[in-house]
């Protein structure tokens, strides 16, 4: 599978590193531009390519991983996304977590937001209930696998992503709609930062 990541920040870089150990291409890609990405891409190896956000959003699989603020003008610049699964890894942080302001998007839930600004986009949520610095380590503990939880509207979708997570050693558990599961694992919801393993 060809990985695309929208923001090269920590999330982004440990959902790569797991993807190219199972032998798949990524396509990093941030707003700086592809020549910023170079030492990144030296270390994470012959698999990982620095791109634009629009040529990494062509990849079969894309990740949103970028700071709230800037999703609705990374949106804005991207190709027309017709079916492509777009794992969601935001979190609406209005400013940072040291003064942490919640976005306040009425009724929606911050993946439903975002699906709005990605027509035709398949949104799963996921890797954003995890603290970043623990998802780049092997997720596979002697007490069992990390939790992953995810939520989406298109079950194919879910299947992919469940598909990939179970691939790099996570336990990933369906929480159904972006409205209902979403709520569970956005900020402020009773899932989000819970670090659970399956016993196997």
């Amino acid at each position: 599978m060809k990985i695309g990541t929208l923001g090269a920040g920590t999330i982004a870089q440990g959902i790569a590193r797991h993807a190219i150990r199972h032998g798949h291409d990524v396509m990093l890609s941030n707003s700086r531009g592809p020549a910023s990405l170079a030492p990144l891409v030296k270390d994470l190896g012959a698999r990982a390519t620095a791109a634009t956000p629009a040529e990494a959003a062509g990849a079969d699989l894309v990740v949103l991983a970028v700071g709230w603020p800037h999703v609705p003008d990374v949106a804005a610049r991207l190709p027309p996304l017709d079916g492509t699964v777009v794992i969601d890894a935001t979190n609406q942080f209005q400013s940072p977590p040291a003064n942490m302001r919640i976005a306040d998007l009425g009724d929606l839930t911050g993946s439903e937001y975002v699906a709005s600004l990605l027509p035709g986009a398949r949104v799963v949520k996921a890797f954003n209930a995890l603290f970043a610095q623990f998802i780049a380590p092997d997720p596979r503990h002697e007490a069992g696998r990390q939790v992953l939880f995810l939520a989406g509207d298109d079950t194919d979708a879910k299947n992919t992503v469940t598909g990939l997570a179970s691939q790099f050693g996570f336990a990933p558990v369906d929480l159904g709609t972006l409205r209902e599961g979403g709520r569970l694992i956005q900020l402020g919801g009773p899932l989000s930062g819970l670090h659970a393993l399956k016993q196997d």
